[in-house]
């Protein structure tokens, strides 16, 4: 049997279909050749285009030579770099509360400070001031202090929340005579509900203007509690207070009824003794948080 002749492969010049035979029968053409580009013809393909510009020579260096390519990154550097990139998102919210906290602080102007600046208010100090409140988004009055009580400067407890917190930080360690310009931004004052009945809207930003007359120890200091403290076991016995109590008594000269030192006595121990063990510790006295206490 005879073995038929394998077909013969198209003349030169024909166009062959790359990866495949020739189909059988009528041979395939060649492709028109393509037109070059005139004076008024299309521009050229953008394929044509990405060629031309990926054949461009790289550019020279400082030294006129051609800088190194950068070698890709392995898989380790884009793991670290996935590993680390929630962190800095982390971190960008962290930055930006840091700095709207920085940006919430009462700012101070000394306008008067006397050449003798003693002694200076600290916490659980009673003062005696004036302070007149103003709008800082149009400089309106909003509150004096003068028009209020018979014009007498008003007395409260520094630190204690008797005032609002921007003047609790803004009034620390002033000294009686001082002079002072304070900003405070509405999360120290009234913050996003304003104060309707003192004329104050929402979200706020207020300006006082202080004048300290007086800083006396307050109503529970801590030098009160140590001088009742006679044997400095920091805590108040029944027998101390009731001799603090005779020396107050001898001190303001008015007569009282024999019985007003018992029941004064007795009166204190059931409002501040809280558990029962008939002493007035440090922590029951200090009603206003001292440090040192």
């Amino acid at each position: 049997m005879r073995a038929r002749p394998l077909p013969a492969p198209p003349p030169r010049g024909r166009f062959r279909r790359p990866f495949h035979f020739q189909r059988r029968g009528r041979p395939e053409e060649p492709p028109a050749p393509r037109p070059l580009p005139g004076p008024g013809s299309s521009p050229r393909p953008a394929r044509l285009r990405r060629a031309a510009v990926l054949a461009r020579p790289p550019p020279l260096g400082a030294a006129g030579t051609v800088p190194r390519r950068r070698p890709p990154r392995s898989d380790m550097g884009r793991g670290l770099t996935l590993l680390l990139l929630p962190l800095a998102l982390l971190a960008a919210p962290a930055r930006a509360e840091g700095g709207t906290a920085a940006a919430e602080e009462v700012k101070i102007e000394v306008l008067h400070l006397p050449e003798t600046c003693s002694p200076k208010s600290k916490k659980g100090d009673l003062l005696n001031a004036h302070y007149d409140g103003f709008l800082a988004s149009d400089g309106s009055k909003f509150y004096c202090s003068r028009t209020q009580n018979e014009g007498h400067p008003k007395w409260f407890v520094l630190g204690v929340g008797q005032v609002i917190k921007g003047l609790d930080i803004a009034m620390m360690n002033m000294c009686p005579g001082e002079k002072r310009k304070v900003t405070i931004p509405p999360s120290l004052a009234y913050g996003q509900q304003g104060y309707a009945q003192g004329k104050i809207p929402p979200n706020a930003t207020l300006i006082f203007e202080i004048e300290l007359y007086a800083v006396n120890k307050g109503p529970r200091s801590v030098e009160a509690f140590n001088q009742i403290d006679k044997d400095g076991d920091k805590k108040l016995s029944e027998l101390e207070i009731s001799q603090y109590l005779k020396e107050e008594f001898a001190r303001d000269g008015k007569k009282r009824h024999p019985s007003a030192h018992d029941e004064i006595l007795a009166d204190i121990f059931k409002k501040n003794d809280h558990d029962r063990d008939g002493f007035i510790s440090a922590k029951e006295y200090n009603v206003y948080q001292h440090d040192e206490l």
